[in-house]
């Protein structure tokens, strides 16, 4: 059984173009997150699943830098993206993690994974019903399921979103929704890439605790924000996306 994890990243971010590049002492977020998917010893490749835009040449450049794979596929239709990946790299379970989680914990990656393996499930997540905070995001779900789904439905909004369908579908799909532990429920808490003020939060994080942990976790996130409560000012007033 080969575990692949597919990263979506493109450079045309409305509210922060370019995000996935930015630099946080002197690593691109998009290298960070590379970084951090290589620690999780259960994922046997990695494949950056970006657009055939020409300024997504960048992102190609990077992947190839860092020593993993990408591939180049639709910008709007992101499952059929996604899906063609995976089916090249011969997977047969998907990771799926955003570009915009630089500092995603290893760990919670891990526990995703094994819960998948260890159930009888189509598809497990901590992101589907929010109780982590936003940033520690993490899909994991069967090729099968996904042609399966991809296979179902034309609608745009599905394919823009690459698993909508299966998670609209629980009488379809066997689905786990994993809940945070107690002391990391704070789905309001943004660890995620989407704007300039998250930029300024992530920097701040970052630039305080790599040094001491190149791969610190969660609690070491939380513990620094208990101490600096300022930090969380930082970006708590951007408004998400709607969760599809």
């Amino acid at each position: 059984m080969k575990i692949v994890a597919i990263v979506e990243a493109r450079m045309a971010s409305t509210r922060l173009p370019g995000k996935v590049l930015l630099e946080v002492l002197d690593v691109p977020m998009l290298g960070r997150l590379i970084h951090r998917l290589k620690q999780v010893s259960l994922i046997q490749e990695i494949v950056i699943a970006t657009t055939t835009n020409r300024e997504d040449d960048d992102i190609c450049a990077l992947a190839s830098d860092f020593g993993v794979h990408f591939y180049r596929g639709s910008e709007n239709d992101v499952m059929s993206r996604v899906l063609e990946a995976a089916l090249k790299a011969n997977a047969d379970v998907i990771v799926e993690i955003t570009g915009d989680c630089p500092i995603i914990d290893t760990e919670i990656i891990t526990d995703v994974i094994r819960q998948y393996l260890e159930g009888s499930y189509d598809y497990v997540s901590n992101s589907n019903i929010r109780s982590f905070p936003d940033g520690m995001d993490v899909q994991v779900f069967s090729i099968t399921t996904l042609v399966d789904s991809f296979n179902s439905t034309a609608m745009a909004l599905h394919r823009e979103h690459v698993t909508l369908h299966i998670r609209q579908n629980p009488e379809k799909y066997r689905i786990l929704d994993i809940a945070a532990p107690h002391e990391f429920q704070i789905p309001e808490l943004g660890l995620t890439l989407d704007t300039s003020e998250d930029y300024a939060l992530l920097e701040k994080i970052i630039t305080h605790l790599e040094p001491k942990n190149r791969f610190f976790g969660l609690p070491e996130i939380l513990s620094l924000l208990d101490a600096f409560p300022e930090m969380k000012e930082l970006n708590q007033h951007v408004k998400r996306k709607g969760d599809t």
